[in-house]
C-alpha cells in the first residue's frame, strides 16, 4: 500500500453476514434459487447446476436474502493458487430475482454513511485482497476456509467516501463495457446459429420455395450430407508431461481454457521441440472430446493444443463459420454417442458416423459471407474485451495505493459508449 494511504480493518466498513444452513431435504427440483460457493463464479454468480427451495423459504430473514448488487464471497475453496475454485472467490449478483444465501457464503453488509459497496467490490476484487485471504485461510489445499471474522480483518483503504464512490464509478464503467461486449457477442453468436438452424435445418433458405427436392436424399437439389470426416481433419492435441508445464512460452489450451481463456494459473511450454500442427492461432475451432463436450472458436493468444480437445480443421470447399456452426449443431448428437461411466468421451470413429448437411456452393458461399463477417465481430469484440480487462487491471491497484491522485480523476473517453452493432442487433 502507499505510505500516504491509511489502512483500516474491513470491519470498520462492512460485515460479512454468513449464509443460512439449509437442509437437503428441503431442497427441490424448481422454486427459490440457492447461491453456494459452487455458485461463486469470476466476479459474477453462476446459475448452473442452481439447487432450489420452496418459496414458502422467503419467510426467512432478509439478511439470508440476496438481491441485485449484492457482493458475495466464497469462505470454503481451494487454496488461491487455483482461481476458479479458490476460497475468497469474489462475485456480484446482477440478477433481478431473489436468491437465497447457504451457509459458507458471505454477503457484504456496508455502512453506507462510510463505505460506497461497488468499491469494497473492487477492492475484493484486487490480487492485495486475494493474497490477504490466502495469509488468512486455513486447512488443506482443496479444503481451505477463513471466517467472516478473517475477512472483516483484512486492511482496506481509508478513502472517503466521495473518493471511493469516483473509484468505483471509474473501475465499473470499465466492467459495463465488457458486460455490454459480452452481451454483444451473446447475441450475434445467436444470430449465427438460429440463421443456420434456419437455413439448414428447417431448410427455410432464400429461395426454398422454388428449390426443386431430391427424392432419394429427401434434400433440395445439389446437397449432400456428409459425414465430419469427410469436411475436416480433427487433430488430437499433444499429451503434455508434468515436465512440460512451465511459466514462460505459450499457453496450453486445455478443456479449462476452452471454458474461461488463458489464466494466469494457465501452464506453458516455450513449443520449441513441438510440430508447428499443434500450436492454436485465434481463429481456430476447437471441439473439446472429453468430459465436457464443446465447440469453440478460440478467441485468445496462440497456444499449444493439449490432448483431449481437437483442433478442427476444414478441408476442401467446406468454410470454417459454416463447419464451426454445423459441430455446434451436431452437439446433441455426440452427446448421446459418448462413452465411459466418468468421464464421457466420443471415439474418433463416431466422427464419421455423425453427418451434416452440406447445400451447392452458390448457397454456401452466400451463407459464409454472412457468417464470417459475424464471427469477425466477435472476434474484434472480444479482443476489446481483453484490453479492457488488462486496462482495468492496471488501474485498479494504482487507485486502491492512491499513486493517482483519486480527486484529479476523469473518466475515460475509452468508456464513453454511444451506439455500435448491439443497437443494430436489439
Amino acid at each position: 500500500m502507499n505510505s500516504h494511504m491509511n489502512n483500516v480493518p474491513i470491519s470498520e466498513f462492512a460485515i460479512v453476514i454468513g449464509g443460512y444452513a439449509f437442509k437437503s431435504e428441503d431442497f427441490i427440483e424448481e422454486g427459490i434459487p440457492v447461491i453456494k460457493i459452487k455458485n461463486i463464479g469470476n466476479k459474477k454468480l453462476s446459475f448452473e447446476e442452481t439447487d432450489y427451495l420452496p418459496h414458502s423459504f422467503l419467510d426467512i430473514p432478509n439478511k439470508f436474502k440476496i438481491k441485485f448488487g449484492d457482493v458475495l464471497i466464497s469462505m470454503t475453496g481451494s487454496h488461491i493458487t487455483q482461481p476458479n475454485s479458490a476460497v475468497g472467490r469474489v462475485a456480484r449478483s446482477y440478477s433481478r430475482e431473489i436468491s437465497l444465501l447457504n451457509q459458507r457464503v458471505g454477503k457484504m453488509q456496508v455502512n453506507p454513511k462510510k463505505c460506497d459497496l461497488g468499491f469494497l467490490y473492487h477492492y475484493m476484487s484486487s490480487d492485495v485482497f486475494r493474497d490477504q485471504i490466502g495469509l488468512r485461510s486455513r486447512g488443506a489445499a482443496n479444503q481451505a476456509n477463513v471466517s467472516g471474522k478473517d475477512i472483516e480483518g483484512i486492511p482496506i483503504p481509508n478513502f472517503s467516501l466521495e473518493a471511493q464512490r469516483k473509484i468505483a464509478t471509474i473501475l465499473s464503467a470499465y466492467d459495463d463495457l465488457i458486460e455490454i461486449n459480452l452481451n454483444c457477442i451473446k447475441l450475434l453468436e445467436e444470430m449465427a446459429q438460429i440463421t443456420y438452424e434456419e437455413w439448414f435445418v428447417r431448410l427455410k433458405f432464400p429461395g426454398h420455395e422454388t428449390t426443386p427436392m431430391d427424392s432419394e436424399t429427401g434434400l433440395p437439389e445439389g446437397w449432400e450430407r456428409r459425414s465430419l470426416l469427410s469436411v475436416a481433419v480433427f487433430l488430437n492435441g499433444y499429451a503434455f508431461k508434468p515436465e512440460d508445464l512451465g511459466e514462460n512460452g505459450y499457453p496450453i489450451i486445455k478443456i479449462k481454457e476452452i471454458k474461461n481463456g488463458v489464466e494466469s494459473s494457465t501452464p506453458r511450454n516455450e513449443g520449441k521441440d513441438l510440430p508447428k500442427k499443434f500450436i492454436i492461432d485465434e481463429g481456430d475451432i476447437l471441439f473439446s472430446w472429453s468430459a465436457s463436450l464443446e465447440v469453440v472458436i478460440w478467441q485468445y493468444e496462440t497456444g499449444l493444443l493439449n490432448q483431449h480437445l481437437f483442433k478442427v480443421i476444414p478441408i476442401y470447399d467446406i468454410p470454417k463459420s459454416f463447419l464451426f456452426l454445423a459441430l455446434r449443431e451436431s452437439l446433441p448428437i455426440f452427446n448421446n454417442l459418448t462413452t465411459g461411466a466418468t468421464m464421457k468421451h466420443i471415439k474418433r470413429k463416431e466422427l464419421d458416423f455423425v453427418k451434416i448437411i452440406v447445400p451447392h456452393k452458390d448457397l454456401l458461399d452466400e451463407f459464409n459471407k454472412f457468417a464470417d463477417s459475424t464471427f469477425l465481430e466477435v472476434l474484434n469484440l472480444n479482443r476489446q474485451i481483453r484490453f479492457l480487462k488488462e486496462a482495468r487491471d492496471i488501474f485498479l491497484p494504482r487507485l486502491m495505493t492512491a499513486m493517482i491522485d483519486v480527486e484529479q480523476l476523469v473518466l475515460p473517453h475509452t468508456l464513453q459508449v454511444e451506439g455500435g452493432i448491439c443497437d443494430e442487433i436489439i
